[in-house]
C-alpha cells in the first residue's frame, strides 16, 4: 500500500520507504557539502572586500558540516529541518545581497548572474526541496521505519 499524505499519494511503499529516505539524505548531506564548496570559493574575497560576511560564510560552513555529519549518521526530522533551514536562510540573504545590499557590500546589487551565486542557489533550492520532502516523508511514515 502506498503512503498518503493529505490526501496526495507519495507513491511511496513500506518497502521503498527506507531507500527512499537514505536517497535524500544522501541528496541533502552532497546538497550541503555543494553549499559549503560554494562559500569557501567565495571567501577569500569575502573577506577581503566584506569582513563581517566571511565570517557568517565560516558560519554557514560549518553550520554545513555539522548537518551533513548528522544527516550521514542517521538524519532526523530535526536535521533535515535545519538543512532546509540554512538552506533557505542563504537564499534569502543572497535575495537581499542583489535587491538592497547588505551593510558594506552594495556592490552585489542587480548582479544576478555571477556564476557561483547561480550554483550556489541551485544547489540551496534543491537542499531545501530534498530536506522538505524528508521532514515529509518521516512525518507519515509509521514509527517503526524512521
Amino acid at each position: 500500500m502506498t503512503s498518503v499524505i493529505e490526501g496526495v499519494e507519495t507513491g511511496i511503499t513500506g518497502q521503498n520507504h527506507s531507500a527512499v529516505l537514505l536517497s535524500r539524505r544522501i541528496a541533502v548531506a552532497l546538497g550541503l557539502a555543494g553549499i559549503a564548496a560554494v562559500h569557501i570559493l567565495d571567501l577569500p574575497g569575502k573577506f577581503a572586500e566584506t569582513p563581517y560576511l566571511g565570517y557568517v560564510y565560516l558560519l554557514l560552513i560549518v553550520a554545513s558540516f555539522v548537518i551533513m555529519e548528522r544527516l550521514i549518521t542517521g538524519g532526523s526530522r530535526l536535521d533535515f529541518a535545519a538543512a532546509a533551514a540554512l538552506a533557505a536562510a542563504v537564499l534569502i540573504g543572497f535575495t537581499i545581497n542583489r535587491t538592497v545590499g547588505m551593510p558594506g557590500a552594495m556592490d552585489d546589487i542587480g548582479n544576478w548572474f555571477e556564476p557561483l551565486g547561480l550554483l550556489s542557489l541551485v544547489i540551496e533550492a534543491f537542499v531545501v526541496w530534498q530536506a522538505i520532502s524528508a521532514v515529509v516523508q518521516l512525518s507519515a511514515a509509521p514509527r517503526s521505519i524512521q
